[in-house]
């Protein structure tokens, strides 16, 4: 990588949580950073925010463009723009899902194949997409986040794999739970059935019980920074305490334990 001064970061969804931390500590660390939202709104300190709307390859081209225009190079991509989706799977229509599919997976791809160009031509780069432990670990609730979680861990290590003879890397982050308002602004499903009312309850206190002890999207923000600056980046890397033990545990534990142990902590009939 180029030297510390000269680096140039992208941080898409940078308005507020873990986006906005990450581009701060990458600051921190001497990139210049750009941070995307959808909207004008507050800006990260010594963050240049632009809109973008990853949905929109027009607007993703007209940033990256921007950037290129102001810097000339782009090392770093953080792909960490996303929404959720909570409740029961059958509860939320197709086009929710797909809603869901293209902001966090097809963002994810148009975000990459824009940059790809610039940093295969400068051979070098690296980029960074903010996964999800449910992207190793399904979970009750959260059927179709999981599936794109997973989706995504599978589009970034086959990525890696093609992208490493330009000397560029592709890494996944995975951290659990964490204290943002990313929960709180899940999409409610199109058509909530009354017998999921008691199991959404239930979950949602679960998050009422978890959040306020859950990771500071600072956290995370330090693990991108390690990933972005190692010299041999892994393919995952897990982000904070609750990740790492999920992790182990899923590698490692039986089947049925582990079966067992999910679905006592999501408060589930044995």
């Amino acid at each position: 990588m180029s030297t510390s001064s000269e680096r140039t970061a992208i941080v898409t969804g940078a308005s507020s949580g873990i986006g906005r931390a990450t581009a701060e500590a990458l600051v921190r660390a001497g990139y210049t950073v750009f941070g995307t939202s959808r909207k004008d709104g507050d800006s990260p300190a010594q963050v240049s925010m632009l809109t973008c709307d990853v949905t929109d390859g027009d607007s993703v081209s007209a940033l990256v463009s921007t950037v290129l225009a102001q810097t000339g190079r782009i090392d770093l991509l953080v792909n960490n723009a996303g929404v959720g989706l909570l409740g029961g799977a059958e509860e939320f229509s197709i086009p929710q899902v797909q809603a869901l599919f293209d902001v966090n997976l097809f963002g994810v791809i148009r975000m990459t194949n824009a940059v790809l160009p610039s940093m295969r031509q400068r051979g070098q780069g690296r980029i960074i997409n903010i996964g999800s432990i449910l992207g190793l670990v399904p979970a009750p609730y959260s059927a179709h986040y999981s599936a794109v979680k997973h989706a995504l861990e599978g589009y970034s290590e086959s990525l890696d794999h093609e992208l490493r003879a330009f000397n560029i890397r592709v890494s996944v982050i995975e951290p659990a739970f964490v204290r943002t308002v990313f929960d709180q602004n899940g999409i409610e499903p199109d058509s909530q059935l009354k017998e999921y009312d008691e199991a959404r309850a239930g979950f949602k206190a679960l998050l009422g019980d978890v959040m306020p002890k859950a990771d500071l999207p600072e956290v995370v923000a330090a693990v991108v920074v390690k990933a972005a600056s190692d010299a041999r980046p892994q393919h995952r890397y897990t982000a904070g305490k609750a990740a790492r033990q999920i992790s182990i545990l899923r590698r490692f534990a039986p089947a049925g334990i582990f079966d067992k142990s999910l679905r006592k902590q999501f408060r589930l009939p044995a």
